[in-house]
């Protein structure tokens, strides 16, 4: 990283009558209720649609040069970047690393950007390699490898993501979890970096595999194909601990 870097901590339908009760309250009709709904969808996407032309206007003007316009970017972003980061790394040096090397990257080749996706499907992508990258050079976990957090910081158990519909019929497990953390930690290094995240991400993430396809620069069957494996290995790992 160099080191002068910057750093970056419709048409409106009649609605129809409503019907009135004696006591003077007016309830909506269901067809009244049915156009506010869609009313209300036709507002949700041109909200959308407004939001996407004013991100594509500045990534337009920060492929002009324009500090400001990439700084908007970051802004509406770097809690996204920073989780992932953190989430994938389970390290806050790492993240933070991964974090400053991501924009710098993004601030670097935005010259590049074809808008052929959305700013967050590219930055995420240039997050996700850095992750797999640094994936690929450790093999460290945080303590308690069974359960991680997700992208609201809510923890989610690893064992319950490969469930395969068998329930826990001895309660005694649940206090013996932290005990199971190198038993998980090896089920997890036998993924390769690829399979790791593409679990993660579907996982923890929450993302869809056409959108994690698009960031490993894959297809959505090849992400599907990719999950299946990464979940099949860690069945058959921690089977045993059921």
């Amino acid at each position: 990283m160099a080191a002068n870097a910057a750093s970056y901590p419709i048409s409106m339908v009649p609605v129809p009558a409503s019907f009135v009760w004696s006591g003077g309250q007016r309830v909506q009709s269901s067809a009244g209720m049915a156009v506010t709904k869609a009313n209300d969808k036709a507002n949700q996407n041109q909200e959308r649609a407004q939001a996407r032309a004013e991100e594509m206007e500045l990534i337009r003007q920060a492929q002009t040069g324009s500090r400001a316009a990439f700084d908007a970017l970051v802004r509406r972003y770097e809690h996204q970047v920073l989780r992932l980061a953190l989430h994938l790394t389970g390290s806050e040096h790492d993240a933070e690393d991964i974090y400053q090397e991501a924009f710098l990257k993004a601030f670097r080749y935005i010259g590049n950007f074809r808008f052929e996706c959305s700013f967050y499907t590219w930055i995420y992508r240039i997050v996700t390699n850095l992750c797999l990258d640094q994936l690929r050079r450790r093999k460290t976990r945080r303590e308690d490898h069974s359960v991680v957090l997700d992208h609201s910081g809510d923890e989610i158990d690893l064992l319950a993501s490969v469930s395969d519909n068998r329930s826990f019929s001895n309660p005694a497990k649940e206090l013996q979890r932290k005990l199971l953390g190198e038993k998980i930690l090896a089920a997890l290094s036998k993924l390769t970096p690829r399979e790791r995240m593409v679990f993660e991400l579907k996982h923890y993430q929450g993302l869809r595999l056409r959108v994690i396809g698009e960031m490993l620069n894959t297809t959505e069957e090849t992400a599907k194909n990719t999950l299946f494996r990464a979940t099949k290995k860690l069945r058959a790992q921690l089977a045993e601990l059921r």
